[in-house]
């Protein structure tokens, strides 16, 4: 076999194999002798829960790991890729699940300035007639002239896409592709792609937690699991119910609980509430938002629409210029001695960043909402250590978090289990109203449906639940009453028994 290293890359799409490719960090392995195929212009998707190896494998296929054993073949020929400057001489790419986009240049600007030869004066007479003239020969299209900042989020993952083409990439790695874009958006971009596939023009590898996307697009699946390849096939011999049994082995996951008909009172009403956006230049502005105890209202909307300003509200992080918040009647400002009172918790987006420290350990992060108040919650004097083990020790058995030991730091533990355990800290005891931001982003199958269950579980026991989501399905699966935010408002409602995924799709993309 052939050994390639610096020969440019074929103008059509190419297909790679891993063979035995073997990952180990210490004395643990995360990668186990995992061989795969895809075949050049098919569609392939990578399943599996959080820590199968489905990252650690497209991080050695891409250069960033050096895998510890195996090879890797690229377009027949064994390859040698030191670091991700290889793969892309060998014509492999990959688009992450956060743009890398310079949101103030434009999309032309954007385009010379991601190739490794832009010259130090740039002719951009001669740039915009190649441009122009590569922009013809592809199936969708993006404004050479228009910034970043003002493209749509579809247009956005179709720019980096069309930037991995620009660069010459036959062999596309997806992660997560349609995690911030509309159910519309998300369809048309993988449309896109899977016209490219068809065309021959590339190979795509993408990693999924969708089946409604994978049984759409793709031609085959593998799945991982612990580190190994367990199972796969074709598309169209496989339903989800067995990619989600290979996925999880002997694990089943937990059923939502029952849905149970309650006619509670409000708990949390926001109205007139004015705020300046993260960009300092709009408005969060919300009007007649209320939850009633034991109800779930979910707030639907693409990223960047004000649901993490509205977050930061509601949690005290962000001051309101006008409007009110109240919890039972009572204005809310969220301080500590209010949440305590109202037994108001909250679960938010990326929770290792935004609502733990990362370098204490697990028992101490599940103590930081009760260390300093008695089971009674009078005031404690004196910090308990016993208490706050013991207190971890059950929330830990009881939410199947794993982890090293109570000990260890929480930063040691992967997503699932992050949320786990701050979930379980935020629901111990009595909850009357729970806000939540995208509880589920990023996590496997199994952690999903543990997360969701428990989530479901709260609202039937008559707490209030506010749940922003940016993942439709998720909102669809636990609203009683579905909004849509859009540009910082609220401009649409329906109650999710009656919702309608294409007029959703609408308002979410901004059209009224």
């Amino acid at each position: 076999m052939t050994v390639i290293g610096a020969d440019p890359p074929p103008a059509t799409a190419i297909g790679i194999e891993t063979i035995a490719m073997t990952m180990r960090f210490g004395a643990m392995t995360a990668l186990d002798a995992v061989s795969i195929s895809v075949p050049p212009g098919s569609f392939h998707v990578l399943l599996g829960e959080n820590g199968a190896g489905k990252s650690t494998l497209v991080k050695c296929i891409m250069g960033f790991y050096h895998a510890t054993a195996g090879q890797l073949v690229v377009d027949g020929r064994e390859a040698r890729v030191t670091d991700p400057r290889d793969a892309h001489r060998l014509g492999l790419g990959m688009v992450y699940q956060q743009f890398t986009l310079v949101p103030a240049l434009t999309v032309a600007e954007n385009l010379v300035i991601s190739r490794p030869d832009v010259p130090a004066v740039i002719d951009w007479a001669a740039e915009r007639r190649a441009l122009s003239d590569f922009m013809s020969r592809m199936p969708f299209r993006v404004p050479l002239d228009q910034p970043v900042h003002r493209l749509a989020a579809g247009e956005k993952q179709k720019l980096e896409i069309l930037k991995q083409l620009y660069l010459g990439r036959r062999f596309l790695i997806l992660d997560e592709p349609t995690s911030v874009l509309t159910p519309d958006e998300a369809d048309e971009v993988l449309g896109h792609v899977r016209g490219l596939c068809d065309a021959g023009e590339i190979t795509v590898l993408m990693i999924s937690h969708k089946f409604r996307e994978v049984m759409a697009f793709a031609d085959a699946v593998t799945v991982l699991r612990r580190g190994a390849h367990v199972g796969g096939g074709l598309v169209r011999d496989l339903t989800p119910a067995d990619m989600a049994a290979m996925m999880m082995g002997e694990a089943k996951p937990l059923k939502p609980a029952a849905r149970r008909a309650t006619d509670g009172a409000p708990v949390l009403v926001v109205d007139g509430l004015r705020a300046r956006d993260r960009s300092g230049y709009g408005e969060i502005a919300i009007d007649g938002l209320s939850v009633r105890g034991g109800e779930v209202v979910g707030i639907a909307g693409i990223s960047g629409n004000g649901q993490m300003e509205l977050m930061e509200i509601l949690t005290g992080q962000r001051p309101a210029s006008a409007g009110t918040v109240t919890v039972h009647g009572r204005p809310y400002g969220a301080t500590r001695a209010e949440s305590r009172r109202h037994r108001v918790r909250y679960l938010p987006e990326e929770p290792l960043v935004n609502a733990c420290a990362p370098a204490m350990s697990v028992a101490e992060n599940i103590a930081f909402r009760s260390f300093d108040a008695e089971d009674t919650e009078r005031p404690r004097f004196w910090l308990s250590r016993r208490a706050m083990r013991a207190r971890a020790e059950r929330l830990v058995a009881d939410y199947k978090v794993r982890l090293p030991g109570i000990d260890a730091p929480i930063r040691a533990l992967s997503g699932g289990n992050v949320q786990r355990a701050v979930l379980g800290r935020e629901l111990d005891g009595e909850v009357e109203l729970l806000v939540i931001s995208n509880p589920c982003f990023g996590l496997d199958f199994t952690a999903v449906a543990e997360i969701r269950a428990r989530i479901m579980a709260a609202r039937n026991r008559g707490a209030a639940v506010l749940l922003m989501s940016e993942d439709l399905d998720e909102i669809l699966e636990l609203a009683d009453r579905v909004m849509v935010m859009a540009e910082g408002s609220l401009v649409y409602q329906c109650p999710a028994a009656e919702a309608d995924i294409a007029v959703i799709g609408h308002h979410m993309g901004g059209h009224a």
